[in-house]
């Protein structure tokens, strides 16, 4: 299968610079996953979507303030660095821009020594692998120095730093936020809770195949870039017992589904588990776990758009895009929802 198959024309001017004021008042386009027909809806709508016994998963990540800025301690120079995944102890993989002032040895301070990054490893495509020295709790040193890592397709600046996270995030270490679950407000999460609905947490940290495209033409050549994740016993037991009674596992967002995939293909049913992702799902792919997938309007050729193609079909989702398009939603990360169910 060929990259070009997942490529779509979008206007500029669709895609969404700001978040809404009210999360939950975004648009909805229903796509049913078998016919592939379309109802435009309201993203308060989406609790008429679910029955009682069904089970909704959502993933709590939390977005560090990752982004940072400083100076080569050698010359002065300016460095945007990226933080991406802690490896170990206080090394970090990160994106370093430009990457071609940080060789191997050398360092960046932040905030006037607060940080001091030193490169340990060079990667490919301006990764590098960075040993982190500092005073305190890092944390406390990113709350102070770091800013939202907003993607590149984002151009304006973001004034409340909260609408960048879900309001159920609670497990920081995350370098980009799980966007589909932008839409839900605490009342919207009660009133599904109050239909009989299971609310269901687990993790997935959003990590660097968040920022890299698809490079290879034949998508069975791409590697997806590892991501950690993890579930407790609580929430397996939960969705073996929805799965076992007949009832639908909607997940929400792309980084819920890989997880839950994942969990399923290595054990053959929902348990308690954690570590290292690299799952790749696109048409062909036999799901294990979901049922329906709440989720954004994604990049043209991107692994997301080939993740929700698989749901449904390639020719079903991509006429859902031309819709959305004559329909101009709103698209990517503040955009609109699709619900493919």
């Amino acid at each position: 299968m060929n990259i070009e198959d997942f490529d779509f024309d979008l206007p500029e001017s669709l895609i969404a610079q700001t978040p809404l004021l009210n999360r939950e008042s975004s648009r909805l386009l229903k796509c049913d996953k078998n016919s592939g027909s379309l109802e435009d809806l309201t993203f308060k709508d989406v609790i008429n979507q679910f029955s009682s016994g069904d089970c909704l998963v959502l993933n709590d990540t939390k977005v560090m303030p990752a982004r940072l800025f400083g100076l080569k301690e050698e010359t002065g120079a300016k460095v945007e660095m990226l933080m991406l995944t802690q490896l170990e102890g206080d090394e970090w993989e990160v994106l370093i821009k430009p990457a071609k002032r940080i060789k191997v040895n050398q360092s960046v301070s932040f905030g006037e020594g607060k940080i001091i990054a030193t490169c340990v490893k060079e990667l490919n495509q301006g990764g590098r692998i960075m040993k982190l020295s500092y005073e305190g709790i890092l944390q406390e040193r990113l709350d102070e120095l770091g800013e939202m890592p907003l993607p590149p397709y984002i151009k304006e600046r973001l004034d409340d730093q909260n609408r960048y996270q879900t309001v159920y995030a609670k497990e920081i270490g995350s370098a980009a936020a799980p966007t589909a679950g932008l839409h839900f407000t605490e009342s919207l999460l009660n009133e599904i809770a109050s239909k009989g609905v299971h609310i269901a947490f687990i993790t997935l940290h959003v990590g660097l195949g968040t920022f890299r495209p698809v490079s290879v033409d034949n998508i069975d050549e791409h590697e997806m870039h590892s991501e950690y994740y993890q579930m407790d016993e609580e929430t397996a037991d939960l969705l073996n017992t929805v799965k076992k009674n007949g009832n639908k596992i909607i997940s929400v967002g792309t980084t819920s589904t890989r997880t839950l995939e994942t969990i399923c293909s290595k054990h053959g049913e929902f348990k308690a588990d954690s570590g290292w992702t690299d799952i790749f799902i696109y048409p062909g792919y036999k799901f294990k776990a979901i049922d329906g997938l709440i989720t954004n309007f994604h990049l043209p050729k991107s692994t997301l758009i080939m993740l929700v193609s698989a749901l449904s079909t390639r020719e079903h989702i991509l006429n859902a895009y031309q819709h959305a398009v004559e329909e101009k939603y709103r698209f990517f990360s503040f955009g609109d929802a699709m619900i493919i169910i």
